[in-house]
């Protein structure tokens, strides 16, 4: 269980009366992907592949152009990288393909583990300034059992949590490979939390 919500697979998440005809369906281990878009009047639409989780996280990877590296979008952020002029509504800017038409996110089943989360207050939540953004989420070390703060602010630090996630073995010395956690976390890894697997980790001269 993460953040009060069981993980789900990805092939139960939805009923396959809510998947009839969705365009680029794809199940995997805890998340269905689908095909999503934002449509800009000056510069078309720009197509994604939207990943909806059971703990009601929103991910989108843009492929706008071939060139274009952006992941891990939350909606509001491809909103706003699409050019969509009335941003901040993209419950209803962002689409999806059903039966080959674009209906809004928001007439859609894919929103409902994201609004679940929302109510409970778990997982997500809305910033000061309207835009989602995640808590802070933990994984526990598999070899000193203790629970690791991961931050989840960018998109590269969604990345690392879920690879931890995902990796049964995972263990705190591992976080300090990663060449994208922030110095802060490591430095409040040490400071604050006083880590059990110390004798793992190199030791400033």
């Amino acid at each position: 269980m993460e953040n009060g919500i069981d993980k789900v697979s990805g092939s139960m998440l939805f009923s396959e009366e809510e998947l009839i005809e969705v365009s680029g369906l794809k199940k995997g281990g805890d998340f269905v992907e689908v095909t999503c878009g934002c449509t800009s009047h000056r510069y078309g639409d720009a197509v994604g592949k939207l990943r909806v989780f059971s703990n009601g996280n929103l991910e989108i990877t843009c492929e706008c152009t071939p060139g274009c590296n952006e992941d891990k979008l939350t909606p509001a952020a491809f909103e706003k990288h699409s050019g969509r002029e009335t941003a901040r509504k993209w419950k209803n800017n962002v689409w999806l393909i059903v039966k080959g038409e674009k209906v809004p996110l928001s007439k859609t089943a894919f929103l409902k583990y994201y609004n679940q989360a929302s109510k409970n207050g778990n997982g997500i939540h809305k910033a000061h300034s309207g835009r989602v953004c995640h808590r802070d989420e933990f994984v526990r070390c598999s070899r000193c059992k203790k629970e690791r703060r991961f931050r989840l602010r960018t998109k590269e630090e969604c990345r690392i949590h879920h690879d931890a996630l995902a990796d049964v073995n995972w263990k705190c010395s591992d976080i300090l490979y990663d060449r994208f956690v922030f110095p802060l976390l490591i430095m409040f890894l040490y400071d604050k939390l006083h880590l059990s697997c110390s004798s793992l980790l190199p030791h400033a001269h």
